[in-house]
């Protein structure tokens, strides 16, 4: 396990940041804005277990994304870890965590109505916040597809961030569903 006494040790002042392996990076380079990025997607996943506590679909998702929030810090680990000798030791996303996201979306989409318009943002307090992680995951998404444009990363990233945001997606609709929230459906202006 790690053991962290103190939380600040002066050394990122140079605007530069310890990677997993000893080297150093830039506090803006790809490597630190992905595993960055994925760190916010993992926080507000942390808002939708706050609201999750007031929703009748707590004991489904609840669970789901407990696990969704060790996966992603497994992630950002991996992401974390430039040598690739080292970061196949270390956690990290792999087929399985894609295909049990595929099985869990699968089975909750089946419950829902057959969109005929685009969804907008909302549907609820735990909706919405599953919109809003939604969105950050497809940052990180892309965050980590101009990573893998230049340095190696762990072969099911991308796949795992893509599924993951479809997942999201379907949870928002799901958990608007079970607290009896309405969806509010794009409405294209007509000219």
């Amino acid at each position: 396990m790690v053991r962290i006494n103190r939380v600040y040790t002066k050394t990122g002042d140079d605007g530069t940041t310890g990677l997993v392996g000893g080297d150093r990076a830039p506090k803006d380079s790809p490597r630190i804005e992905a595993y960055g990025t994925v760190d916010e997607l993992n926080a507000a996943v942390g808002l939708v277990m706050n609201a999750l506590a007031r929703s009748p679909g707590r004991a489904r998702l609840e669970p789901l994304l407990k696990r969704v929030q060790n996966e992603l810090f497994n992630l950002g680990a991996e992401l974390a870890t430039p040598d690739e000798t080292r970061r196949a030791r270390s956690p990290a996303v792999s087929e399985r965590h894609v295909k049990r996201l595929e099985e869990e979306l699968d089975e909750l989409n089946d419950t829902l109505p057959e969109l005929r318009s685009f969804v907008l943002p909302g549907g609820g307090e735990v909706s919405s916040f599953l919109h809003l992680a939604r969105t950050i995951c497809r940052r990180a998404e892309r965050r980590v597809v101009t990573l893998r444009r230049s340095e190696p990363v762990g072969d099911h990233a991308v796949t795992y961030l893509n599924r993951l945001s479809d997942a999201l997606f379907v949870f928002g609709r799901w958990a608007a569903a079970q607290d009896g929230a309405a969806e509010a459906l794009w409405e294209p202006e007509k000219t």
